[in-house]
């Protein structure tokens, strides 16, 4: 897509984060006799969401979703403690209506969010994740990074690669990885995907959608659907499906629990459940000026802003139908014939989507002034559902100070706030390097048996970390050994990746192209190509990621 004929300019501002547990910093400040101490705090200095309403999609469109999303450093250097993520979503089964509870005691929702009784719905099943950045992160980097995230037992596990959880260095049981990989032309780093660096609110394309990858029933002890939800991704450099969910990753919670069977995500229809950054974490210092007034600071972040004064955070949200892509792979894994990967038009919907108000709040303390600053907005032509934020003030940028106003924080300029405070000259603390994703290497594990055809290799990346892969014959890859598929399941499932490796490309567009806008472009070195021999058939799983040459700042 043709790239806007104005660059974008850069305001300050703040995103997505995930709720920390912290012991406030005190320093004394110095040179400000009138002053009392200066507390910086790990947590807590914004909560709230940038967001839009997606309504759930009609009848038989539950079965797929896309969009794009603006991608852009938000920090001039990775911060410690700090957790934001740029435009994303969540999928659940759809289990409006049920009100028995989803998730069994012994679960963290069950046990610990009542709140969310009686049926659990919202928290029993999701596909979340994208691009952000994250406290779990072990490699910083000023470039956004994307992950995908499964959570499929009421948050006690997280699957987000081939071989780890959400940030976890630890790789995940055998049994619980349930995340396959598809693309013979890209790795998979546990730490995240990295991008080029520079980007400037370039589109990055998403799509979620269930496919019929392994059959129904076979060889689970609980009842099992055949929807494998699938991950489509659309940059400049790579387009195409990239791993998808084993179909009793999901139905696993049913195991014993009658409850659930049937209401996961391998056997139903999705809702896709808005359009967010949701912001829970960030860290912040607060003091008072001479006469008792209380200000706080939040760290300096950046969004682009384009010539019409908006940023551009979520755009092109379709939802789709079994018509779509279901029907013709389930056909081709069947019998055979052509088919190209693209998306029907027949089976996509445009939702009506609407944006929702600012509302933040510090500790729990109401925050307000925003609109004097920003807004969110809906974007496109009638009929998009696309959505980002309005400025009104663009050189003011996102309010980075607040001051005390009774019972809430009001959003003020920098210039309002008191010299005597000490806020403008505090620096907030630098990431720290993290530790090494690993894998076992005894002879019993299923990482060594079967074992890879080719390895391992291994590539420098821009966060600075090395990634060590080696080449799996697609059946025989960690994540499936655990399904003990017999030996016509093994050739059935390999003829269609042989298929998918073959006959589609990474340059085609598999999800509708973006409206308006221009790709976003992962790193090079993320992009493989499969040894001599193994052309087709093959994939790159990454076993191990640790620090390698420094990432330039």
């Amino acid at each position: 897509m043709k790239a806007p004929s104005v660059h974008r300019r850069w305001l300050t501002g703040v995103c997505v984060a995930a709720a920390l547990t912290a012991v406030p910093r005190v320093q004394r400040v110095t040179g400000a006799q009138s002053s009392p101490t200066l507390t910086e705090s790990m947590s807590d200095g914004l909560h709230g969401y940038i967001s839009m309403k997606v309504p759930p999609p009609p009848d038989g469109f539950g079965y797929g979703i896309s969009f794009y999303s603006g991608a852009w450093p938000l920090v001039a250097s990775p911060l410690e403690n700090f957790q934001i993520g740029l435009p994303g979503t969540w999928i659940i089964p759809d289990n409006r209506g049920y009100q028995q509870p989803l998730c069994p005691h012994g679960t963290i929702a069950r046990d610990h969010w009542p709140d969310r009784a009686p049926s659990y719905a919202n928290v029993f099943q999701t596909i979340e994740g994208g691009m952000g950045f994250w406290v779990s992160t072990q490699f910083g980097s000023v470039t956004p990074k994307f992950r995908m995230n499964g959570t499929p037992n009421c948050y006690n596990d997280e699957i987000s690669s081939p071989g780890w959880g959400f940030g976890k260095p630890e790789p995940l049981s055998a049994d619980l990885m349930g995340l396959v990989q598809v693309s013979n032309r890209l790795i998979v780093p546990p730490d995240g995907l990295t991008f080029r660096p520079g980007l400037r609110g370039e589109l990055f394309g998403t799509a979620w959608m269930a496919l019929p990858f392994v059959d129904a029933g076979a060889h689970h002890a609980q009842p099992t659907g055949d929807l494998s939800w699938t991950l489509f991704i659309s940059a400049a450099n790579f387009k195409g499906p990239l791993a998808f969910y084993i179909p009793d990753t999901w139905s696993a919670i049913a195991n014993g629990y009658p409850p659930a069977a049937g209401r996961t995500l391998d056997a139903r229809a999705a809702v896709m459940g808005g359009g967010a950054m949701e912001v829970n974490t960030v860290p912040y210092f607060s003091n008072t000026d001479g006469h008792g007034v209380r200000y706080s600071r939040i760290p300096k972040l950046l969004f682009p802003v384009n010539a019409s004064g908006q940023t551009v955070l979520m755009q092109d949200v379709h939802m789709y139908s079994r018509d779509a892509l279901y029907n013709q792979m389930k056909l081709w894994s069947d019998s055979g014939g052509p088919v190209t990967g693209v998306f029907e038009a027949r089976g996509t919907f445009t939702p009506s989507c609407t944006s929702v108000p600012l509302k933040f709040d510090q500790k729990k303390v109401p925050m307000t002034g925003f609109d004097a600053f920003v807004e969110t907005t809906m974007i496109g032509g009638s009929g998009s559902c696309s959505f980002g934020l309005a400025w009104k003030a663009p050189d003011a940028g996102f309010p980075e100070y607040f001051r005390q106003d009774g019972n809430k924080l009001v959003a003020v300029r920098a210039s309002d706030v008191p010299r005597e405070t000490a806020l403008q000259a505090q620096t907030f603390a630098a990431a720290k390097a993290g530790k090494p994703y690993t894998s076992p290497s005894d002879a019993g594990s299923v990482w060594r048996s079967p074992g890879p055809a080719s390895g391992p290799m291994s590539v420098q990346l821009n966060d600075g970390s090395r990634v060590t892969y080696s080449w799996y014959r697609f059946v025989d890859q960690p994540a499936l050994q655990h399904l003990h598929l017999d030996p016509a399941q093994k050739e059935k499932l390999q003829a269609l990746i042989v298929r998918i490796h073959s006959q589609w490309p990474v340059t085609r567009d598999y999800m509708p192209l973006p409206s308006v806008g221009s790709l976003a472009e992962m790193e090079s070195a993320l992009i493989v190509s499969p040894p001599k021999g193994l052309e087709v058939g093959y994939v790159p799983i990454v076993t191990r990621q640790e620090a390698g040459i420094p990432a330039k700042r």
